[in-house]
């Protein structure tokens, strides 16, 4: 029994205007690297046996930060970067809708089944997530935390990564249709928190996008 804690990275320079980032590498704002250090705060008393994130800057600042309070050593995994939107990539949904409009058009009304032009396929994307995060919950299990010391199974493990990806994969891992991932889980904060816990081949969700002064 493993229980991963999901969060988004901090706050992005496209975050005012809602610019979908996917897998541009996107600089932090001041407010998104002080919203690191609060999730740092908040992993030095989490009982960490292991912090991932993706390969993007803002997964890896973000998570670094944790890290270091958790005191142990971050890993990285390129299945965790967010999904990438293809012609949608730094555009907002106003300018996709002025662009492509029968293609965004058909992205809202099915965002599973309709990537945006030239974007990676939502199945794909939930799928490799997911392998990533059962491999991290494999390798917490029998070694006890990422730097190999032996503390048995039943660890937490902080996975910093990004909105949309985590998304899909709350859907897959639910047995949900993935084009109801924004209907669903239609929002998810800068570092909040969002905690599963993998059993086997079972998810269960103990918290969504709770604040991060709420949680212990």
């Amino acid at each position: 029994m493993t229980n991963l804690v999901l969060v988004r990275h901090g706050e992005t320079v496209w975050h005012a205007e809602n610019r979908y980032a996917g897998i541009s590498d996107i600089e932090l704002t001041p407010a998104g690297h002080e919203q690191a250090a609060r999730l740092a705060s908040w992993a030095a008393t989490a009982g960490l046996a292991g912090v991932w994130a993706s390969t993007l800057s803002r997964s890896r600042i973000t998570a670094a930060a944790g890290a270091a309070a958790a005191g142990v050593k971050l890993a990285v995994d390129v299945r965790l970067r967010e999904v990438d939107f293809g012609k949608g990539e730094g555009l907002t949904a106003a300018e996709m809708r002025e662009l492509f409009p029968e293609a965004r058009a058909a992205f809202e009304a099915d965002p599973g089944a309709n990537p945006l032009p030239g974007g990676e396929d939502p199945a794909l994307a939930a799928d490799r997530f997911v392998a990533a995060l059962r491999d991290i919950a494999a390798t917490v299990s029998s070694t006890g935390s990422s730097t190999g010391s032996s503390t048995g199974p039943g660890e937490r493990v902080l996975v910093v990564a990004h909105t949309t990806v985590i998304r899909l994969a709350l859907c897959r891992l639910i047995g949900v249709p993935l084009g109801e991932y924004r209907r669903l889980f239609p929002k998810l904060d800068n570092c909040a928190i969002t905690e599963l816990r993998l059993r086997g081949d079972r998810a269960a969700i103990l918290q969504y996008n709770s604040p991060i002064g709420a949680v212990r």
